[in-house]
């Protein structure tokens, strides 16, 4: 099923549940998902503390596009830290994280799958 059709809505209304693998103080709202091609729009919420070492330096082979709106962390690996305002465009293959939030963060993503297109297209 494709992403569903929704008009504004509060995020208040949106469950927010722990991400797999599970990370203490690590949890998202699915905003959309699209089942068929694993297409999803979520809001991930880092509590206070949150540390992201246990899952390590993260690759995927999906494109993910993220914008953070409140809060930050810091990025262990590049010993960088990203704040509000900030926004990344992640290809697959891309290695990222891990990452700790001292006074939790709040961010934007949408993951995609990108159709490559033949040579004769």
């Amino acid at each position: 099923m494709a992403k569903p059709e929704v008009e504004f809505t509060p995020i208040s209304t949106v469950e927010f549940k722990s991400c797999e693998p599970a990370i203490d103080g690590l949890s998202e709202a699915i905003l959309a998902r699209d089942d068929e091609n694993d297409t999803v729009t979520r809001i991930l919420k880092f509590e206070p503390g949150t540390d992201t070492s246990p899952n390590g330096v993260l690759t995927h082979e999906f494109w993910e596009e993220v914008f953070i709106f409140e809060g930050s962390f810091v990025d262990l690996r590049l010993n960088k830290t990203f704040k509000a305002g900030d926004w990344a465009t992640r290809p697959p293959g891309m290695e990222h994280g891990p990452w700790h939030s001292e006074n939790g963060a709040k961010m934007f993503e949408v993951r995609y799958y990108r159709q490559e297109r033949s040579k004769d297209e």
